[in-house]
């Protein structure tokens, strides 16, 4: 052979070529020594530690394929990569399984366990609950900023139909994107009030009004306000559903389905009023209307629409649901326990309170919960003691899933604000990285965004879903161009 290097490699591949049980090898990752032996690489031969074994044998390219530097001299290997990581994913060799390092950034971990080729079905299951977590995290990021990007800018390839949908939705839907949308905002929160006030007014007798029939009824100036925030809520409604741009998810919606609710029974009670009487043959009308009138506190739900806070607690008790059931089964064995005891303990007393143990349910509710109504009450002393330890118990029992369901309401609180942030971070990472990268420079003057607009289908190059992807770390790092063989930093999470 011709070269230095290749002339030496045969003599170092001597030991290479055994592959044997005694191979030891050497490598350096971030500044940290490690001696591995062939043994124990050897039992995950598809790792990039085990083909390290052969690679001698195959020259300077395949060495360099491998690793990012090597000395002849100590037979040594070098990478450029995290040795904390490392230090997790060499214990597959040991113990067949890994677990990430508390405060290492989950996705940087995955991506160095693809880096030594070590299959993700080793992470433990603990750890792999963080990389999921992480993982819907950037997709909410990704989400964010998709929706941002496709307000920015209009596709000069829609039709005028289709423009014009996404202004009305973008005009009901988000009220930050302008002023007149926050006003119609602000207008829509303030109906909702006014309609929960109106319907909460026409129930005082003073403001009620007799009709034809002697019947009390609320007062005509009552019911016209009432009918025009049904009215601004059909059409708000209506519009959104006509702007939406998949229907049948708009429709299916929880808060589109108290819209709905809200709207609804306005209608069907109209409907009953002049109708019903005649023609669906209804003896009790007014009961029927009555009833439906009462549905119409499902839109004081409808400020959930326009606020976070009240999104923020839906979202907690959602998650919470465990924390729940254990209160409700908690609440449920001391309401059975105690209600038998009490109606045991007091049947001694001439003038018990308790007749029953299912009539006693009640006082062991609300003695529980501490609400003490004073309608059923102990008189013995046996009794009076079994009342002092139930309430004693259901408080604890209260106390207990408090902490957790205020935890999952902080968590996702400050949450979304973490993924607010990320979002405009990642908008601004992408800008710049279109300026410098279109301009040639490392900055620009543009303000807006109108370059990052989604490519039409079928269209080739650095579209924003790349961009999307490449900044996705919160530390920005260009893609390593072919003169490089290794990278010049490591990559980190901030």
């Amino acid at each position: 052979m011709d070269g230095s290097g290749e002339c030496s490699l045969p003599e170092l591949g001597s030991q290479g070529s055994g592959a044997g049980e005694d191979i030891e090898i050497v490598v350096n990752v971030g500044g940290v020594r490690q001696v591995l032996y062939g043994d124990l690489l050897s039992r995950y031969p598809e790792t990039r530690l085990a083909e390290l074994i052969n690679c001698l044998a195959g020259g300077y390219d395949t060495i360099f394929s491998l690793c990012d530097d090597y000395d002849p001299g100590k037979r040594e290997f070098y990478f450029d990569r995290d040795p904390d990581a490392f230090k997790c994913v060499i214990e597959v060799y040991y113990f067949g399984e890994v677990h990430m390092k508390k405060g290492i950034c989950p996705i940087c971990f995955k991506n160095e366990m693809d880096f030594w080729k070590v299959d993700l079905k080793f992470l433990d299951d603990c750890c792999k609950s963080h990389l999921s977590e992480k993982r819907e995290e950037l997709e909410e990021i990704a989400r964010r900023v998709q929706l941002i990007l496709d307000d920015l800018g209009v596709d000069a390839a829609e039709s005028r139909w289709r423009r014009c949908q996404k202004c009305v939705w973008k005009f009901l839907e988000k009220p930050e994107s302008s002023c007149p949308a926050r006003v119609v905002a602000v207008l829509s929160f303030l109906l909702i009030l006014i309609s929960s006030v109106v319907m909460c007014m026409g129930t005082i007798p003073e403001l009620q009004v007799l009709d034809a029939d002697g019947n009390r009824v609320e007062h005509p100036t009552l019911e016209n306000v009432e009918t025009a925030c049904i009215g601004w809520f059909t059409l708000e409604y209506l519009l959104r559903l006509f702007s939406s741009p998949n229907k049948l998810h708009f429709a299916l919606s929880f808060m589109n389905i108290v819209d709905v609710l809200a709207i609804l029974p306005f209608y069907v009670s109209l409907t009953l009023t002049h109708l019903g009487a005649r023609m669906m043959e209804l003896t009790n009308v007014q009961q029927a209307v009555q009833a439906l009138r009462i549905m119409r506190i499902a839109r004081i739900f409808k400020l959930a629409r326009h606020s976070s806070g009240l999104q923020t607690l839906t979202y907690a008790l959602k998650r919470s649901f465990k924390e729940l059931g254990l209160l409700l089964m908690y609440l449920a064995v001391g309401i059975f326990v105690f209600s038998a005891l009490g109606y045991t303990m007091e049947q001694s007393h001439p003038e018990t309170l308790f007749k029953s143990i299912p009539q006693s349910f009640w006082w062991a509710i609300i003695t529980m919960t501490t609400v003490g109504y004073g309608d059923i009450y102990p008189k013995t002393t046996l009794g009076k003691l079994n009342a002092a330890i139930s309430f004693l118990c259901g408080v604890i029992a209260i106390a207990l899933p408090i902490h957790p369901i205020i935890n999952n309401f902080v968590r996702y609180y400050n949450k979304q604000r973490v993924l607010e942030t990320a979002a405009k971070h990642e908008l601004e990472l992408m800008e710049l990285n279109s300026n410098s990268g279109g301009e040639g420079k490392t900055g620009g003057s543009r303000s807006d965004l109108d370059n990052l607009r989604p490519e039409p289908a079928g269209m080739e190059g650095p579209g924003w879903s790349s961009r999307l992807k490449i900044s996705h770390s919160d530390t920005f790092i260009p893609l390593l161009t072919e003169e490089k063989h290794h990278r010049t930093r490591l990559q980190s999470c901030k």
